[in-house]
């Protein structure tokens, strides 16, 4: 499939089990959304007042940040998992159930976190490692003098970014790798994805960003604008009324990237393996 028919079936598939995505979703993301909106809300127009609180209690502010990013982390795997049961069942031709869907993603969820962790330290440690070695370019180029000096920050920046982009889509595919192939350990999901997406890293990351995009940029813009359009600052119930308003279509949308991912993953696997349904069936095992 090309990436607009990934995106293509990813909105009908949304579509035809908007009901159960639905419930899946408000199940799952109810309580990191929930704690999003407290923070907004008590925070909101006080930026000061919060960088006070983490002055304060540094270690139970750090305590409560490292709880509220497993919370979320986790509850964004098991929308993931579940999402991905969903569309195999659609695929099998038989109707998804979110009992089903629940219990799959929780029985994922430990090998999902290891790797989902591991996976976002080695990107931050590329970041980090990419930033000393920009500061190392910035301090040869000024001896090389301004214009030589600019021009290597421009392209060791444009190098950096690209080097994360790569990293990030070459293992874009570690969570149906986990969730549907049998892995003698949950890091072997690594070397996995980044052979499947091999020659194929541009099509995971315009899926990945047009699917960001649709599904959670936009709405979002649109929202802002509007409350900006309504001077919302200044009136603190409208404030709120728009926190909670773009949390509630951030939940209604939040299975749509989950989808074009799954899709994506089944394509590769077409193209590479010919993956096909009796495979599939055997994975999933029994419901």
């Amino acid at each position: 499939m090309q990436l607009g028919e990934i995106l293509d079936g990813s909105f009908n598939i949304y579509r035809r089990h908007f009901g159960l995505f639905m419930r899946l979703s408000l199940i799952i993301v109810w309580l990191p959304t929930a704690l999003a909106v407290y923070l907004s809300v008590r925070f909101a127009g006080t930026p000061l007042a919060f960088l006070n609180v983490l002055e304060q209690h540094p270690l139970g502010s750090f305590g409560l940040g490292l709880v509220f990013l497993i919370i979320w982390v986790s509850s964004s795997l098991l929308l993931k998992a579940g999402t991905i049961r969903v569309i195999s069942d659609s695929y099998l031709g038989q109707e998804p159930e979110l009992g089903s869907a629940l219990r799959f993603g929780v029985a994922k969820i430990v090998p999902l976190l290891l790797v989902a962790l591991s996976k976002g330290l080695l990107i931050a440690l590329i970041g980090v490692f990419g930033a000393l070695g920009m500061g190392l370019v910035t301090v040869v180029g000024r001896l090389m003098g301004p214009a030589i000096g600019g021009l290597l920050v421009v392209v060791g920046v444009v190098g950096l970014c690209w080097l994360v982009i790569w990293v990030a889509c070459g293992y874009g595919t570690t969570t149906p790798i986990v969730v549907l192939e049998e892995l003698s350990s949950s890091f072997d999901a690594f070397g996995r994805s980044w052979e499947l997406t091999r020659g194929a890293r541009g099509k995971v990351f315009g899926t990945m960003a047009v699917a960001w995009v649709i599904g959670y940029f936009l709405p979002q813009m649109v929202i802002s604008g509007i409350s900006s359009f309504l001077s919302a600052e200044g009136n603190p119930a409208l404030q709120t009324f728009f926190v909670v308003l773009a949390s509630l279509i951030g939940i209604v949308l939040a299975p749509i990237l989950p989808c074009a991912l799954t899709l994506l993953y089944y394509d590769l696997r077409v193209r590479r393996e010919a993956f096909d349904l009796q495979i599939l069936s055997e994975q999933l095992g029994p419901r």
